[in-house]
């Protein structure tokens, strides 16, 4: 389905799709706003393939990335106020904008469906026991039209014959990446990388 004939039924959130748009340009710089409409894109088409709702589908992608430009300062406050895992303030923004998203989304949009904070939650390190929009979430980030790095054209066809295979996938060649650049890693990357790759 073509993101721009999708139609919200209310079942999620109380804001049209284009009210939703609207809302994340605010927040979004430019370059962010592009990243999100193609990851809509590429988990629409997932949804598609492995008959899954649409709609919950757009409303994760499209929120995936909204904490993503916080400042620092608000995302450490968010952490510690919420009772979030306080490991996580050994990291930095690429880990911290997922649960801190999932929180705000919940807090702002009145969005309470577990999939759709979930997916948010976990979009970016995955998680051992993924549900099929997280899943999709986390692929559809990875394969997106607008990513050109080497390898993503195997992800996309892994993506479009197994899910599975292109989540270990791109598990797999993230974990590498982080490793060459000797980057710490949060633990629960390491988790999904046990439960999607090694039992492959």
């Amino acid at each position: 389905m073509k993101a721009k004939n999708l139609v919200y039924s209310d079942a999620y959130i109380d804001l049209s799709r284009k009210e939703l748009l609207e809302s994340i340009r605010q927040v979004l710089s430019e370059k962010r706003y592009t990243h999100v409409l193609g990851v809509e894109q590429a988990a629409l088409e997932l949804a598609e393939r492995y008959g899954v709702d649409s709609e919950q589908v757009s409303i994760a992608a499209l929120l995936h990335d909204y904490a993503k430009e916080q400042s620092d300062e608000e995302m450490r406050d968010m952490i510690i106020s919420e009772n979030m895992d306080l490991e996580l303030l050994q990291y930095g923004n690429s880990i911290w904008h997922g649960p801190v998203g999932a929180v705000m989304v919940r807090n702002q949009f009145s969005i309470h469906d577990q999939d759709i904070l979930d997916a948010i939650r976990h979009h970016t390190v995955g998680s051992p026991n993924m549900g099929i929009v997280e899943q999709i979430i986390y692929l559809a980030d990875y394969i997106e039209p607008n990513r050109t790095f080497k390898g993503v054209d195997k992800a996309r066809s892994l993506a479009e014959k197994n899910i599975h295979e292109g989540i270990a996938y791109a598990t797999l060649k993230t974990l590498k990446h982080l490793l060459n650049k000797n980057a710490r890693i949060y633990p629960k990357a390491i988790e999904t990388y046990n439960a999607w790759v090694v039992k492959k």
